[in-house]
């Protein structure tokens, strides 16, 4: 038998929208981790009760909430990324290299926005979670990221 329980709803009046820009310099191929960034965000402007928006500015890299336990979960996925989109596949565009559609590709299928509750002035992650930046490119880039709260601070 399934159980289930649900706390009591909490109302905000949403008097609050801060936005940030985190520009992240990659070192290629890989997966990077914003989460302490986006906890210092929340902290810094004191936020309460809201959400807290992500969104990357390209589209060839992106953005995932995934484990922050095990670093092999993030080998796995790069590697079922690489498969669903391979370089070699005869891809049509390829002016900008061979790891240009492909990247495309992953970011289409991963997300370029995410957005993450914030409760009693933390990010709600789960206790395995973590918020990446995801390069799909293979040599170094500089990411943009913009960071927006919306809610309550004090």
């Amino acid at each position: 038998m399934t159980s289930t329980t649900r706390s009591a709803p909490s109302t905000v009046q949403a008097a609050t929208i801060v936005s940030s820009l985190l520009t992240v310099q990659t070192s290629g191929r890989g997966f990077v981790d914003l989460t302490a960034e986006a906890a210092k965000f929340v902290r810094e402007l004191h936020a309460r009760e809201g959400a807290l928006t992500l969104f990357i500015r390209h589209t060839s890299a992106s953005l995932t909430i995934q484990e922050n336990a095990d670093p092999s979960v993030l080998v796995d996925l790069a590697t079922a990324l690489s498969r669903l989109a391979p370089e070699n596949a005869g891809w049509v565009h390829d002016t900008e290299g061979p790891d240009d559609m492909p990247a495309h590709i992953k970011t289409m299928l991963t997300g370029t926005s995410l957005q993450v509750p914030v409760l009693n002035g933390a990010l709600a992650l789960g206790t395995w979670q973590a918020i990446y930046l995801i390069e799909h490119r293979a040599r170094p880039h500089r990411r943009e990221i913009v960071l927006q709260f919306t809610g309550q601070a004090n």
